[in-house]
């Protein structure tokens, strides 16, 4: 499995540039971050070079998918973050569905697929895939619309298009509905990205309950080619656990 670093969560509070030299430093080659927008994206990119390192992705600049009244911002956010992305050479773009509006839910989930279908030409034009999230409602999300994987992957196939996938979040999966194995591997081709973190906690890999090497090995067997991002708050020194985790699962 090849690893991509989330330096907001691994390095948070740290200046970008700074992090990334820790990437490069632990043997990691490629990285992904949150916002693009509270960044010198210019900077970033010629540090990424310099370094030999790729970036494999970020977020869309807005999450509003729930509300077809924000579409159009939507739409004009997404192309400014692909811009951005082609800035970076990364391959895709992650986005959420955005918190219930307490609208009939029915209602929500269309704007979610129209939205989704509405983004697609400009996403195929660009060669990005955008990723869709479900999070996790119970701990860190209270509020958000879209929490099952099951859920998500129907939306994705009412929206019907080869650049919109899902992003697989093992922690916040885990959380929410469990089986996290068999949810992978009978969905693989749809899953354009996976993240993790220790569940109880969100930590490092092995501090909780779930078997990383296992799950690995089963997502490489059932034919899973993508990137693994590391997206924990540490609970040791970050160079610490980083070392761990590329001796463990690599």
């Amino acid at each position: 499995m090849i690893f991509s670093i989330c330096i907001d969560s691994i390095f948070g509070g740290m200046d970008s540039l700074a992090a990334l030299e820790k990437v490069k430093a632990a043997g990691f080659r490629t990285f992904e971050f949150w916002h693009w927008q509270e960044r010198d994206m210019d900077a970033l990119a010629a540090r990424a070079a310099e370094l030999e390192l790729s970036c494999s992705g970020f977020c869309t600049k807005s999450f509003s998918l729930t509300d077809p009244g924000k579409r159009e911002s939507f739409l004009s956010d997404l192309k400014e973050s692909i811009a951005q992305a082609k800035k970076m050479g990364a391959v895709f773009l992650i986005t959420q569905s955005g918190n219930d509006t307490g609208a009939d839910r029915s209602y929500q989930r269309q704007s979610i697929i129209d939205g989704l279908k509405a983004a697609a030409p400009i996403l195929e034009d660009s060669g990005i895939t955008l990723l869709l999230e479900p999070l996790n409602g119970k701990i860190d999300h209270p509020g958000i619309f879209l929490e099952s994987s099951g859920e998500g992957l129907e939306i994705l196939n009412c929206a019907g298009s080869p650049n919109v996938k899902l992003l697989f979040d093992i922690y916040h999966q885990q959380i929410t509905e469990g089986d996290i194995i068999r949810r992978i591997t009978s969905n693989i081709e749809e899953i354009g990205h996976i993240h993790c973190a220790g569940n109880p906690g969100r930590h490092e890999l092995d501090s909780g309950e779930l078997d990383f090497g296992r799950i690995f090995k089963a997502m490489e067997s059932a034919g899973y080619r993508g990137l693994a991002g590391i997206e924990y708050f540490p609970a040791q020194e970050a160079a610490m656990g980083l070392k761990r985790l590329r001796e463990t699962l690599s």
